[in-house]
This record gives structure tokens, sequence and C-alpha cells, in this order.
């Protein structure tokens, strides 16, 4: 399993939300590209960056987006606001690895299978879930659409892997929601990146136990209750 840490991009800055909250931001800091090039420096051989704000049509981060993905030495996952065919295009035409979509591929699957089907193995669907139902809108939308019904609907598609965000887990370090993430791995037919509530080498461990290709690290890391040098040594692939 790799550990992927997490860079959210929200006016500037690179910020880290308790509970999906938009009024609850803990972390603040004003250079993204410079906190990229740290997780780096670290070890971490893969970065996962979201526009918050492109995700909740407050507004854009896509030149430091792009600041990130010129700098960045190793693969790096882009996701946040991603509704276009263009813009996903465009993203990897930038040095994106993977490209993140997740609103609209979840509310149009027959645009998902089109960027899907032109762009096999580097799109990731991300699937963000409170209490087994799927969000979309920046977690502001809940849909009657349970998590593996979801799965179950993408296992036809030629993805690059589900990322699985527990909302009500989300930077609030009270650990992940295992049930919902050894669910969801021995349901779908790609890789599965967990995210939400990490906040232990326990919780690593215990996803790569159920099956999890890779785990989404933010507050966690970005308050020092992980040491970022033995995470990075340990889940590198």
């Amino acid at each position: 399993m790799i550990a992927i840490p997490a860079v959210d991009l929200r006016d500037g800055a690179c910020v880290q939300l308790v509970g999906g909250s938009y009024k609850e931001e803990r972390i603040r800091l004003e250079n993204p590209v410079e906190v990229a090039r740290s997780w780096e420096h670290f070890g971490f051989s893969r970065l996962h960056v979201v526009d918050l704000d492109a995700a909740t049509g407050r507004g854009s981060n896509r030149s430091i987006v792009r600041s990130i993905l010129e700098e960045s030495q190793v693969p790096v996952q882009v996701g946040g606001g991603i509704r276009s065919g263009d813009l996903v295009e465009e993203l990897l035409d930038a040095g994106a690895t993977q490209v993140i979509v997740g609103t609209r591929a979840l509310e149009e699957l027959e645009w998902l299978a089109g960027i899907a089907g032109s762009r096999p193995g580097e799109i990731i669907v991300a699937c963000d879930v409170r209490e087994r139902r799927v969000t979309t809108r920046g977690w502001v939308r809940t849909l009657p659409l349970d998590i593996l019904d979801a799965v179950d609907e993408l296992n036809a598609l030629p993805l690059g892997g589900l990322l699985v965000t527990a909302v009500h887990r989300e930077g609030q370090l009270q650990g992940t929601d295992l049930p919902l993430m050894e669910d969801v791995a021995e349901a779908s037919h790609v890789p599965v990146y967990a995210s939400g509530g990490v906040s232990s080498m326990q919780d690593l461990r215990a996803l790569e136990h159920r099956g999890i290709a890779g785990a989404v690290i933010g507050m966690a890391l970005y308050t020092g209750v992980l040491d970022p040098t033995v995470v990075a040594g340990e889940f590198r692939e």
C-alpha cells in the first residue's frame, strides 16, 4: 500500500478542514508548492492535490496546481471541480498522472464512461461517503445511492481507481472507517484509495490488511500526529 499526502488548495493556500466543513479550517500554509516539495523530501512517492475552491464553485487554484505539476518529481493525482473532458485532457497534458473526478462522474455515468474509455487507467472516481451514502458538490449534496451500489455501477468502466473518502471522519483524527473501506475493497474491481480519519500507523496497517491500495493522509501529517519519515518509509507502494 502507498501513503499519499494530501495537498488541499483554498484561496491560494494549502489547508486542512475538519469534518469536510469549510467553516472548520484548522491548518493554513501559504505556499502550497513548497508544501508539496516538502512531502517529496520526506520520501513520499505520490501526491494528492485537490482544488477545494473549484470543487465548490468558489473559485480556482489552477495556476498553483500547474506549478505543483511542473515542479514535482513524483506522480501527482489531481482533483477538485473537474467536470469537463477538456479539463481532464488539460491536466493530464500538464503532467498529472491521474485525474480525479467526482460530482459529474457520479451524476452523469455516460459522461464518465466516455472519458474513462478515452483515457483508460488515468481516471480515478472520487466517492465521498457520509454514513454509507454518496455525497457530491463538495460534500453538500447527498445522493440516494449506497456506496456499494455505486461501486457496482463503476466496475464496468476502465478506471484507474476509486478514491473513497469517509467524510464523517475527515480531519478529525479519530481513525478511519474500516468496515466501509473493507466492503468497498472487496466489491471493487479496481484499486481503492482510502481517505478520511487516518491517524495512526495502526490505521494504515489495518487498511493495507483489508486490501486498500493507497491511503490519502492529511490532518495527521500536518499536525505531526504521524511522523512523515516513518510513514513514507513503510508505505511506499
